[in-house]
C-alpha cells in the first residue's frame, strides 16, 4: 500500500511542479487522494482541517469538472 500512495502523491506532485503533464493519471491520482483525506475526516477530528494545497485543490476541481463533462 505504501508503494501505491507514494505513487499517487508523486504524480500529483510531479504534476503540480511541471516534470508531467497534467493527465488522467493525474487525475485519477487526485481523487484517490481526496477519498483517503475524506475517510481520515470521518476517522478523526483530528484531520477536520486537513486540506489540500491551492494546486491540488484545483486539480481536484478540474477532476469533478470532467467527471461531470
Amino acid at each position: 500500500m505504501f508503494a501505491s500512495q507514494h505513487d499517487h502523491l508523486k504524480t500529483v506532485n510531479e504534476s503540480i511542479s511541471g516534470a508531467r503533464p497534467i493527465d488522467e493519471e493525474t487525475l485519477s491520482s487526485v481523487a484517490v487522494l481526496a477519498e483517503r483525506l475524506d475517510r481520515l475526516k470521518e476517522t478523526s477530528s483530528l484531520f477536520a482541517d486537513v486540506a489540500f494545497s491551492d494546486d491540488v485543490q484545483e486539480l481536484a476541481d478540474c477532476e469533478m469538472i470532467s467527471a461531470i463533462s
